[in-house]
């Protein structure tokens, strides 16, 4: 190892959302910033997020769309830097926007290119260095701060900034190696799993769906116990079910599938959401007395496939028992996708093991942690980024500060 012994104010571990707005946030505190970045370039999941549009905020921000334990830690980070201050900070940096029905808030181009041309362009005006292929292999507390370990050199710090994402998309550098960064100094890990992810089910259902999508109303049976009802596309695949509905409802499955080992996991489908089931009872009891074939009493409610996995149930001709069924339709939830198919992690570095004010380290003074890598996660629809661009931002305040 060639040591350089560099000397920085701060370093930021990871130059993802937080990272970023954290070292323009340290460096407009006249700190001297280094990023320490993995992969060749910077950003690589804000590219793709939103599909490539990035939904940089939600009109509709507030503790409920997080974890319900982390309300205190992300109430205390919007408080200082919330949904007004992300869009101001933005618009500073020359972006404009618009909000769709849903509340979420892309910027005017829709492409995920022009928030990081903003934040690259700002970075190189404040003089932040970027280190990239600089894979950090361990960090030591020194006398005077941080002494940070990469597979080529040794850089001296004062504070340092971890924020190199949970597990989701590995492929995009956040593979979960950075958490024993922070547990070599003692801190606890709330065990990760994936958020927002395809569900694996073994049904003949889905098999001789696949490629099928519907409209649906979902919610999940946990130990008996059921979730709110989650409306949205519901996709039919080989390997079980996906589409909105499903990504919006599988954190609750994930945890207790991979954290709790469940296997009492389930999810329940309304497949004709827009009737109710009196209403289909009545209408069901029309058709057959109007003596509808069995494989056409779904006509017009339901793509024709249904009536092939409904065949047996079709040809009782009991409509109580047809709209019983396909208002609540449940399959046996055996696992999730992997990592690579998850669009977050639930669970990181415990975070009551940092300051909920400033994120410094309770274990180590001068280490800050801001992002995914903290066991604190939103909904699908820019509350993810939102808590990245807020705890990054109020990271790098601090951490320039000390």
């Amino acid at each position: 190892m060639t040591n350089l012994k560099e000397h920085f104010d701060v370093a930021v571990i990871g130059g993802g959302g937080a990272g970023m707005v954290a070292a323009i946030s340290a460096s407009r505190q006249g700190a001297r910033v280094v990023i320490c970045e993995k992969m060749p370039k910077l950003g690589k999941k804000v590219r793709i997020a939103g599909n490539g549009r990035c939904n940089i905020t939600n009109d509709r921000l507030d503790t409920t769309c997080y974890n319900p334990e982390s309300k205190p830690i992300v109430e205390s980070i919007f408080a200082r830097f919330g949904r007004i201050d992300i869009l101001n900070f933005f618009k500073q940096l020359g972006l404009r926007f618009f909000s769709d029905k849903e509340g979420r808030v892309f910027p005017i181009t829709n492409q995920s290119a022009s928030v990081m041309d903003a934040l690259e362009l700002e970075l190189a005006r404040l003089g932040v260095e970027v280190r990239y292929h600089c894979e950090v292999t361990d960090i030591k507390k020194i006398l005077r701060g941080f002494s940070i370990n990469t597979k080529s050199e040794s850089i001296n710090v004062r504070n340092v900034i971890l924020c190199a994402g949970g597990k989701s998309y590995p492929i995009g550098g956040t593979d979960g190696s950075a958490y024993s960064l922070a547990l070599a100094f003692g801190h606890t890990l709330v065990e990760p799993v994936p958020s927002t992810v395809p569900l694996v089910v073994h049904d003949p259902w889905c098999k001789h769906l696949t490629g099928q999508k519907i409209t649906a109303s979902v919610r999940y049976q946990i130990n008996g116990v059921t979730g709110p009802v989650v409306s949205g596309d519901l996709l039919f695949t080989d390997y079980g079910l996906s589409g909105l509905a499903i990504l919006d409802s599988s954190e609750e499955l994930s945890i207790a599938i991979h954290r709790d080992k469940s296997k009492d996991t389930w999810v329940v489908i309304d497949l004709i959401p827009f009737m109710h089931e009196d209403e289909l009872v009545k209408e069901l009891s029309s058709r057959l007395r109007r003596k509808f074939p069995a494989e056409k009493l779904l006509m017009g409610l339901l793509p024709p496939k249904f009536s092939h996995v409904l065949a047996d149930i079709l040809k009782i001709r009991d409509p109580k028992t047809i709209a019983s069924i396909v208002k609540n339709k449940k399959f046996h939830v055996a696992g999730t996708r992997g990592w690579n198919d998850a669009e977050f992690t639930a669970g990181g570095i415990n975070y009551h093991e940092v300051n909920e004010r400033t994120l410094e380290s309770q274990k180590c003074p001068g280490l800050f942690l801001a992002g995914e890598i903290l066991d604190v996660n939103g909904k699908r629809g820019g509350f993810n980024l939102a808590w990245a661009w807020a705890s990054g931002f109020v990271a790098g305040l601090e951490a320039a500060k000390k």
